[in-house]
């Protein structure tokens, strides 16, 4: 019979006392600092639009649905780039790998910002697309050289807060910029936000030759491997079935626990800085067990789903719930990174261009059976989907998660 243990997992890949995963004997949180920053300014950059869609339609002539693209493009691009820059730049220098993709962000922002017409926008998006994807395929790899193996879910953590701050402020940002100086002007601080990233880095990135084969052939290697398999089904199932809930979240939200507009923003601020803490807490769990971060983020979500559904009309519930869904969901990309690092540390560049891969697929997915969902069954269904998809990511992970046969 298979029994679920958590072991220590910090050490794997090297010694976790004195070594980082390229060998040296001290972290490097300067540079993590620099990519902190770099990840900050590329999510800011691509939600940037969500707030400007109406004063960019109207400046260009085009419909909001037409501009909104600037969003679906970055996305579509993203995650194919993962896997292409692994590949394409496997025998570059990681360093100038990275400061040609914080480059992108800079040329993408300016191009956008002077942009005229639609296809020279969907341009500039295209550019940020390949940043943003490259960006995302390489941090778990380039973390694990910075820091001690044991420190990688600490150094994971601090990355992954440069996302929830982007997440939580892009929006109102953008919209205040838009209102006062115009939607260019917020494009053109997206350009200086890349600077100042492409100067961190500049200044803190040590020389990172190649490693691992990072071809085709690093790709097949690391599907061979079980846990590396249980990785991408549990982040499918997670982000799935996250994606499907939150897709739907102010349908449930209005139609369900009855709240009204300001309700539903209060409670989605509390999602969002619920979020900031629980990425804070899935590094500490994480530092002890990737595979038990991974099961302790799922099963929050879990619980959460169940309240969702279990909620009937009750406001407070449903407010309460949705905040430890945020909770949870920020220590997800945390917990998912590092297990799948260190299920694959000699390739740790092709399993985050899979991993980048999987999250794509699985935001799309769920997306699409959640609005299948909710059409047939209501916003309760969604929920209910939530629940499942993360409870069997909980359990796959906790059952198979530390097999390597």
């Amino acid at each position: 019979m298979t029994t679920a243990t958590f072991d220590e997992d910090g050490a794997a890949g090297g010694n976790p006392e004195d070594t980082t995963g390229d060998g040296k004997s001290r972290a490097r949180w300067d540079a993590v600092a620099a990519l902190t920053i770099g990840v900050f300014g590329l999510v800011t950059s691509e939600l940037l639009p969500v707030s400007l869609l109406t004063p960019i339609s109207a400046d260009m002539g085009i419909s909001p649905g037409a501009a909104g693209q600037t969003v679906t493009v970055t996305a579509v691009v993203a995650a194919i780039a993962g896997p292409a820059v692994v590949v394409g730049s496997h025998r570059f220098d990681r360093r100038w790998v990275l400061l040609s993709l914080t480059a992108l962000l800079i040329v993408s922002s300016l191009i956008a910002a002077v942009a005229t017409s639609l296809p020279v926008l969907l341009l500039s998006r295209l550019l940020l697309g390949i940043g943003l994807g490259g960006f995302w395929a390489m941090s778990a790899a380039l973390a694990m050289r910075l820091v001690p193996m044991h420190m990688l879910p600490r150094a994971m953590a601090l990355i992954f807060g440069g996302v929830t701050i982007a997440t939580v402020m892009a929006a109102p940002l953008g919209a205040y910029i838009g209102s006062t100086l115009g939607w260019r002007a917020a494009f053109v601080l997206s350009a200086v936000l890349g600077g100042v990233a492409l100067l961190a880095q500049a200044l803190t990135i040590p020389s990172l030759p190649p490693t691992g084969s990072a071809g085709l052939g690093g790709f097949a290697t690391i599907l061979a491997r079980p846990r590396v398999r249980v990785g991408l089904i549990t982040t499918l199932l997670i982000i799935a079935g996250h994606f499907a809930g939150f897709t739907y979240i102010r349908p449930y939200l209005e139609d369900s626990a009855h709240l009204g507009v300001e309700m539903i923003s209060l409670t989605l601020l509390a999602y969002g800085v619920a979020g900031f803490f629980g990425n804070i807490a899935g590094g500490l769990v994480t530092e002890r067990s990737s595979q038990l971060g991974v099961v302790f983020s799922s099963g929050l979500i879990t619980l959460a789903a169940i309240a969702l559904v279990a909620a009937g009309g009750s406001g407070v519930v449903a407010i309460a719930a949705v905040a430890l869904w945020g909770f949870a969901f920020g220590a997800v990309p945390v917990s998912v990174q590092s297990y799948m690092a260190k299920a694959a540390s000699d390739e740790a560049e092709s399993a985050g261009a899979l991993g980048v891969a999987t999250f794509q697929i699985a935001i799309s997915g769920g997306a699409v059976l959640g609005g299948l969902l909710i059409d047939l069954n209501g916003p309760v269904a969604v929920m209910l989907f939530l629940g499942v998809a993360s409870l069997l990511g909980a359990l796959i992970m906790a059952v198979r998660g530390g097999r390597e046969a």
